[in-house]
């Protein structure tokens, strides 16, 4: 998959780009039924709110073989290649919950403000890019963005360590008010299987869920090979320290899975 003119121009400016439905509804209940399949492991991948219901699991792809293979799906690499200009490895891989009821904030961040502190990674040649595997609406705690964001460089941030179950380098009000006083805010919805991705740089956030509807997105954040962190503060199942470069696999990739799981509820 490869991007646009119009497309790359946008994402420049905006500093995000969104596919409503690029994957189809029997790729995203697949990935969905793999996904509850994960949450209920009892893994230290596997975080959970206060509530004790999933709020993340990380590294999905390296013990679940739908991830798997959506870590190495053109429609997921093919386009970051292209923006980032050459191969490009996985330096982190979620699958986030935002569950009904009692799915918990995620403060306003750059997610390469934390990659940059923590992981010592050079330059913010990396980004997200992600699939929505529930509808995602105004009530289940959708994606906010700031567009244009991602142009002000690296914001000073500070460790909010008490917040939620996960340390993130955060914004204050005020930073983040001057922010969308310029750029505005945002909140992508759209069906299963619709995608996402945006800069490391973009400032962005997402409201608790207490809607009795649950959100599940996927996040690949992938970064150039050439620029790999070079500090290894956080386990290596949070913040991956295997540069190899990905090699996309073929378009029809989940297709036998999802065969698999039809023929399985028949």
């Amino acid at each position: 998959m490869r991007l646009t003119d119009e497309e790359l121009e946008q994402f420049d400016e905006q500093g995000y780009l969104f596919f409503p439905g690029k994957f189809s509804p029997e790729e995203a209940a697949l990935l969905k039924h793999e996904a509850e399949n994960v949450y209920a492991m009892e893994r230290k991948e596997v975080w959970r709110e206060a509530s004790g219901v999933a709020r993340t699991a990380f590294a999905a792809h390296l013990y679940n073989e739908g991830f798997r293979r959506l870590g190495a799906h053109p429609r997921l690499i093919e386009p970051v290649q292209q923006v980032l200009g050459g191969p490009v490895y996985m330096h982190q891989y979620k699958v986030n919950a935002k569950a009904a009821f009692d799915g918990e904030v995620w403060q306003w961040h750059q997610d390469y403000g934390t990659w940059k502190r923590d992981d010592d990674m050079p330059e913010p040649r990396a980004m997200n890019i992600a699939v929505f595997l529930d509808d995602v609406t105004a009530a289940n705690g959708p994606l906010l963005f700031i567009p244009g964001s991602h142009k002000q460089g690296v914001v000073e941030a500070g460790h909010d360590l008490e917040t939620t179950s996960y340390p993130l380098w955060t914004l204050d009000r005020e930073t983040v008010r001057k922010l969308a006083e310029k750029g505005g805010c945002v909140a992508p919805t759209g069906p299963a299987g619709s995608m996402l991705m945006f800069s490391s740089l973009l400032v962005h956030a997402s409201p608790p869920n207490i809607s009795p509807f649950g959100r599940t997105i996927v996040y690949l954040s992938l970064c150039h090979v050439d620029n790999h962190i070079r500090a290894f503060n956080r386990e290596d199942w949070i913040a991956h320290r295997d540069f190899t470069p990905i090699t996309p696999l073929d378009d029809d990739c989940l297709d036998e899975l999802v065969a698999a799981q039809r023929q399985a509820a028949e």
